[in-house]
């Protein structure tokens, strides 16, 4: 446990880091999240009225701007491990600034027909690009800056302001029904809310250059002088990191199809539950529940600096093989507004567990040189694959009466993850944020490693310690 008080400079300068960094995360997350809040607003806008599956295709292309956060997690993970953190997320939130312009100022397709569908997939491909490098660098980030002993505790803050800026985008829309009427919502209103997101990140871009980096003089010099060619390299991470990068992608499979599934599926059901009669209401449980998702964030984080990470990623792996089916079957037939509440709180509940530790538990994955292309890229892919998708197929299945498939899946992806949980992830031992030299020290030989939360990243090491193939994983 820290010793590190209150008072400490150290302690300050972390909290001030993490604060600069959140506030980055803020604005880019709700830049994200205003799409799906404002969806079936301007839906109508970009695809004809006579257009039947018009919904299908508003959150398909929600669904293959994931296929971008690949691209954007490499690029931007290779570049904050070669040149900083601090450059690397100042340059993401720019890019979603310029993507949430385009956006409020897209022509419609009455005005140009289906070259406004065309813009608006440019934009979100762009945008799922920036957002494919903001998670990895921003995770990578405030776990570096947070300190030992505190690490879940202020790491959470990552997902208090991921978890934000949802909750942002409700809240701008429900000042909007209070102020607007539908006809101006669906006209004009929407591109005030992408707007505010633009004028937001450009803020952001500024707050973003101050902070401080976490790259050391040297670990930067040695790139520059052309020493650090293994670091941000496809290579390194593909050949020698490939166990870390493969468990990375599995601890976030099932956490992902949930957040999904959960927090934006979930609020989308009850405004729909809801549509009919007093809009207000749906808008007002949706903002109130995903205010205590994010609330709940730091209690998880400081939880995990107690009784380990596991045991939390233990709880929510359980809980969502046992809530899935209840969410996804009750929620649509609430006419309660209390009711449809407590049951997205408690699907909320549950999340936290994955949520407000995902992202110190993947950066303690991987060695400082390797780290922001390592958590990105495995984040991205099981977030393309099974994250971004679930919205759509929610929808296709209601649409087609199979819900009771969608249900089983989101199910089996959780379970796939609790089992890599319980069986290749432990609460205790060395990892590479807290003990980087002594991972490296005990780099030896040629044994393969074991898939281990906090072990795991000695996989990787092998070549910081010029050995040919894999390490074995340090034991204590």
């Amino acid at each position: 446990m820290s010793t590190t008080t209150l008072t400490s400079p150290t302690l300050r300068r972390s909290i001030s880091n993490t604060l600069k960094g959140s506030a980055g995360n803020l604005v880019e997350w709700y830049d994200v999240y205003v799409y799906s809040v404002f969806a079936t607003y301007f839906e109508s806008q970009f695809f004809a009225a006579d257009e039947k599956n018009s919904t299908i295709y508003v959150w398909a292309i929600f669904a293959v701007t994931f296929l971008m956060r690949p691209v954007g997690s490499w690029f931007f993970g290779r570049f904050a491990d070669r040149h900083g953190r601090r450059r690397a997320l100042a340059t993401s939130v720019s890019v979603m600034a310029a993507c949430s312009a385009i956006i409020a100022i897209a022509p419609t397709a009455e005005t140009i027909g289906g070259g406004a569908v065309v813009i608006l997939v440019f934009a979100r491909l762009v945008q799922g690009f920036a957002t494919g490098g903001e998670y990895g660098t921003s995770a990578t980030y405030m776990s570096e800056t947070a300190i030992s002993g505190r690490r879940g505790f202020l790491s959470s803050f990552q997902y208090v302001t991921l978890v934000g800026g949802h909750v942002l985008a409700q809240l701008t829309l429900m000042v909007m029904l209070f102020t607007l009427t539908p006809e101006q919502m669906t006209s004009w209103g929407w591109r005030v809310a992408f707007g505010i997101g633009g004028v937001g990140a450009v803020v952001v871009f500024w707050v973003r250059r101050t902070m401080d980096e976490t790259l050391t003089s040297s670990d930067l010099a040695a790139v520059r002088s052309g020493q650090a060619k293994q670091a941000g390299s496809m290579r390194e991470l593909l050949v020698h990191q490939w166990r870390p990068l493969l468990l990375c992608f599995l601890v976030t499979a099932g956490g992902t199809v949930a957040f999904y599934t959960y927090s934006v599926t979930g609020p989308n059901i009850v405004k729909q539950a809801f549509s009919n009669g007093d809009v207000i209401a749906g808008t007002f449980i949706n903002l109130i529940a995903l205010t205590i998702l994010m609330l709940l964030q730091p209690l998880g984080g400081w939880l995990s600096d107690i009784v380990g990470r596991k045991s939390l990623l233990v709880f929510f792996g359980i809980g969502g093989l046992l809530y899935t089916w209840f969410l996804l079957t009750m929620l649509p037939q609430q006419q309660d507004p209390m009711f449809a509440f407590l049951i997205l709180v408690g699907g909320f509940i549950i999340l936290t567990g994955y949520t407000s530790i995902n992202a110190v538990v993947k950066a303690e994955l991987f060695p400082t040189h390797i780290r922001a292309l390592g958590v990105g890229l495995g984040y991205a892919l099981a977030n393309s694959v099974f994250g971004g998708t679930a919205p759509m197929l929610h929808a296709a299945a209601g649409e087609s009466g199979h819900l009771n498939t969608f249900v089983f899946y989101v199910m089996a992806i959780i379970a796939v993850s609790l089992f890599v949980y319980i069986f290749f992830l432990k609460n205790k031992g060395a990892n590479w944020l807290d003990n980087e030299e002594e991972m490296n020290a005990k780099v030896s030989g040629a044994q393969p490693a074991s898939l281990d939360a906090q072990h795991v990243g000695a996989v990787g090491a092998a070549t910081a310690a010029g050995a040919k193939d894999p390490a074995p994983t340090p034991t204590h």
